[in-house]
């Protein structure tokens, strides 16, 4: 966190708190998809589990944001009674290693659309794979499998990439984030 700003720690810490009680909220959510659709259920929706790392990298346009903001948000989701306990961090940290990838593979350099939404797939993949040796999902057929996969990182790219952005991009407006990285770049873009 060389070189970080308070304001940048608090912002991150105060939106992953959010996001923790977001991500318990839409829980039970999962649970009537997945009985209606079963185990994929989860997956049309997992994008918003890693919904913070997008925004907080998003905004703050730091190495690291997208990590520490996924892992602090299932640190307090975890905290805040979710059942399945401390494996949750673990999760989080995964996530948000997904997430912080596709922002590592520009160098930190390109927080545009298709990046976000890059990691929102990147997190997808990462949370999959963890999931797929956690969750028992060798025992489902590939094909099922497969479907899963690619219901999830659609997810991740619509919900995380595109939601995250768009909500990024409100809450700028508002002033609150004036003198963040995302605000100071749609300045000189509207000064260009």
């Amino acid at each position: 966190m060389k070189n970080w700003r308070l304001k940048e720690i608090v912002v991150m810490s105060a939106l992953s708190v959010v996001f923790a009680v977001v991500y318990l909220a839409f829980l039970p959510v999962g649970k009537v998809l997945v009985g209606f659709f079963g185990p994929i259920g989860y997956d049309f929706i997992f994008g918003i589990w890693f919904i913070v790392s997008i925004i907080a990298a998003y905004i703050i346009r730091k190495p690291g944001a997208a990590f520490l903001s996924e892992t602090i948000a299932a640190t307090i989701e975890v905290l805040l009674g979710n059942a399945i306990g401390p494996m949750l961090i673990i999760t989080g940290m995964i996530q948000g290693l997904g997430a912080e990838s596709a922002f590592a593979m520009t160098r930190y350099k390109y927080y545009n659309v298709q990046t976000l939404m890059l990691a929102g797939v990147m997190a997808a993949v990462f949370s999959f794979v963890w999931g797929y040796f956690t969750s028992g999902y060798a025992a489902l057929s590939s094909t099922y499998v497969l479907a899963m996969l690619v219901t999830r990182m659609i997810s991740g790219a619509i919900i995380s990439g595109l939601l995250g952005k768009a909500l990024s991009d409100a809450l700028a407006k508002t002033g609150v984030l004036s003198s963040f990285a995302l605000v100071k770049e749609q300045r000189r873009k509207n000064a260009a």
